[in-house]
């Protein structure tokens, strides 16, 4: 019999559209009930969606947080960079480039390059490879993603050949030999990779919650970490949410990005559809106003700089190191 239920990183799951999915397993299968069995969810993000399911599959759960659920660690320095689309690859090319001086006998550091689609994976892939930076790529093909939310069968017959690619292309960032992993958001969550030293949004993503995971590679097991983001017009709906973000982890806001904030403020900062935002904090059975779907704003906080040689203060560990 059942005695533990794990839902790992249950809010992607929810976004990926498999709640009917989820709730089949637990409510409709030979699940036992909640008085006889443990569930247990984990994410870095419990947006309000997800705390409702947890009431329909939990009766008077714990709700544990380890420091402050949706926000980022001090350890991480992050920096924003305003970059035209046009751009980007050679701005990437520099801090790389600094980079592979900055390492310890010339190596460079493990980098990982967050992209929207597929196809810009493979690109800049390509592209880094042929200038010299080796690299590899992990992604999910789109396509492959709409079939699995309709035919849970289909999983079965193209998860062996993904896995197969997946960890040979980890194994290889991992190890040093491709240095450079260029991914899009299949790598955000669920990867615990020792020693990236660099996290690079070269796309941004549209949801603050997803940065926070992207982040979130880097700066692990009380190490630090840098992470770059690539900002240009195109992410104007995400700049109040990233600068309060960046406020409350003690982070330098630049001052373009305050003025980008203050224009966009009250415009979207999640996905149609999604369960992100900055609500996951907090137990919403203890908050009077999440039935009146408020959004949750970050502010205060000191500003600290930093450069990408270090600067992270004494007697803390590295992921340079």
């Amino acid at each position: 019999m059942i005695r533990y239920l794990a839902l790992d990183e249950a809010d992607r799951m929810l976004d990926m559209g498999f709640e009917p999915q989820i709730r089949k397993i637990v409510e409709q299968m030979d699940m036992p009930p909640p008085g006889v069995r443990q569930t247990m969810l984990f994410s870095a993000t419990f947006p309000r969606e997800i705390q409702r399911l947890a009431s329909d599959f939990l009766a008077n759960y714990i709700f544990l947080a380890v420091g402050r659920v949706g926000s980022s660690t001090d350890l991480i320095v992050q920096r924003v960079e305003f970059v035209h689309e046009s751009d980007k690859r050679s701005h990437l090319m520099d801090l790389l480039h600094a980079q592979r001086a900055n390492g310890v006998q010339g190596k460079q550091a493990l980098t990982l390059v967050f992209v929207e689609t597929k196809k810009g994976a493979d690109s800049l892939e390509h592209w880094l490879c042929m200038n010299g930076f080796p690299a590899t790529t992990i992604h999910g093909d789109r396509s492959q993603q709409d079939e699995v939310t309709v035919s849970p069968v289909y999983i079965a017959v193209i998860s062996p050949l993904m896995h197969i690619e997946r960890e040979q292309a980890l194994r290889s960032f991992k190890t040093g030999a491709t240095p450079i992993l260029v991914a899009t958001d299949v790598a955000a969550r669920g990867l615990d990779i020792p020693h990236v030293a660099h996290v690079v949004n070269f796309d941004l993503p549209n949801d603050i919650d997803d940065y926070v995971h992207r982040i979130g590679r880097t700066g692990r097991a009380g190490k630090t970490g840098l992470a770059t983001a690539f900002f240009n017009e195109n992410n104007s709906n995400m700049a109040k949410a990233l600068a309060d973000l960046m406020q409350e982890a003690n982070q330098e806001v630049p001052a373009w990005l305050t003025r980008f904030a203050a224009r966009s403020f009250g415009g979207r900062n999640r996905r149609p559809g999604g369960g992100g935002g900055r609500f996951g904090g907090r137990d919403f059975r203890r908050d009077s106003s999440y039935n009146r779907g408020g959004s949750d704003y970050y502010s205060g906080g000191n500003n600290n700089s930093g450069g990408y040689g270090g600067g992270y203060g004494a007697n803390v560990a590295s992921a340079w190191d």
